[in-house]
């Protein structure tokens, strides 16, 4: 029996990419369909009552018609989509997590959705190293100026000289795939490192105001839900040693950015580096854009080739597991009953 595919990759997580993988995971008869979806060029947004997703609901409902299984990062599953779409059955969403996708909605319709936890764990990791170490030595200000033609000595006087790693205490707000990781990068550097994840058990855990009060860097790696909206404010950045930096690889829900751009305003904070944003892009006129000290980049920590390889493989495992009619693995809302 043949199995009608959608691949609607992006121009990251490429169409080729999910190909080369269920053919080499999926056993049987695929026959695979393509939509290319827009995104990075475009970014992605609200659509339908889902968020960060590509708007194309039409061409993604017309290229769903006959289609079994779909495959994606950023196709956005909305109650409209599945109500055009009743042969759909599985929906594998190549990310982290499958915000893009209305699990109530997939579930009532009989719709399974899976995701790929895991996929840009190490990118992040090293991203955020990087982005540390470009905040505490001033890299991204002397290029700048040097690419100017400004030779700034004064980056050598002592109040403008950033810490050491080595020797410092370094804490790490979540403690998942990318956290551990970034830990055991900080202790190769020599740092003393802290954690805080209450929803992990590993011995020499920390309360969050003792690793707030020791902590001369503060790198968060928590997943956005209710309870860590907003956790780093300005009483926690106040809590922290003058002179720290701070580190959000993460997700822009979890920090309060005005507090942040006040303690970079004051000095307290010697130095940020963000990848994400409360909005993104971020908006003409923002703080963000004029607070000195603060090394930016745009969501750009997960971006890797082995990324995007990884994300194919991921959902291509899953898709086999449904040709099999085994369990799938990465299962995002096991209420659905796939019929």
């Amino acid at each position: 029996m043949t199995i009608r595919v959608l691949a609607a990759g992006d121009h990251f997580v490429q169409n080729r990419l999910f190909i080369d993988a269920i053919r080499r995971e999926v056993p049987g008869d695929v026959e695979i369909r393509e939509l290319t979806l827009p995104w990075p060029v475009v970014p992605f947004g609200r659509v339908g009552e889902v968020d960060e997703a590509s708007d194309v609901e039409d061409e993604l409902i017309e290229a769903l018609r006959g289609v079994e299984v779909c495959v994606t990062q950023m196709a956005p599953l909305t109650k409209r989509v599945l109500d055009a779409c009743p042969e759909l059955k599985l929906f594998c969403v190549s990310r982290g997590g499958p915000v893009n996708a209305n699990l109530d909605a997939a579930s009532e319709a009989g719709v399974a959705v899976t995701f790929a936890p895991g996929r840009n764990a190490v990118a992040t990791a090293e991203h955020t190293l990087a982005m540390l170490l470009a905040a505490t030595r001033r890299i991204p200000q002397t290029h700048a100026d040097l690419a100017g033609g400004v030779w700034r000595g004064d980056y050598y006087t002592y109040d403008n000289v950033g810490p050491e790693l080595e020797g410092a205490t370094a804490g790490l707000i979540g403690y998942g795939a990318i956290g551990r990781r970034v830990a055991r990068m900080l202790e190769g550097f020599g740092a003393e490192v802290l954690v805080y994840d209450p929803y992990v058990e590993i011995s020499g855990q920390v309360e969050l105001a003792e690793l707030l009060e020791r902590s001369r860097f503060l790198s968060l790696h928590a997943r956005a839900t209710p309870e860590t909206i907003g956790m780093i404010g300005a009483p926690q950045i106040a809590a922290m040693p003058a002179g720290s930096v701070i580190v959000n690889c993460a997700r822009g829900s979890l920090l309060d950015y005005d507090a942040l751009c006040d303690a970079l305003d004051s000095g307290h904070l010697f130095g940020a580096a963000m990848d994400v944003f409360p909005e993104e892009p971020i908006p003409a006129g923002s703080r963000l854009l004029t607070t000195p000290n603060l090394v930016m980049t745009p969501h750009l920590a997960g971006a890797s080739k082995e990324t995007a390889m990884n994300a194919a493989t991921i959902v291509a495992g899953d898709v086999a597991r449904y040709v099999r009619k085994e369990p799938l693995k990465h299962w995002a809302n096991p209420a659905a009953l796939i019929s």
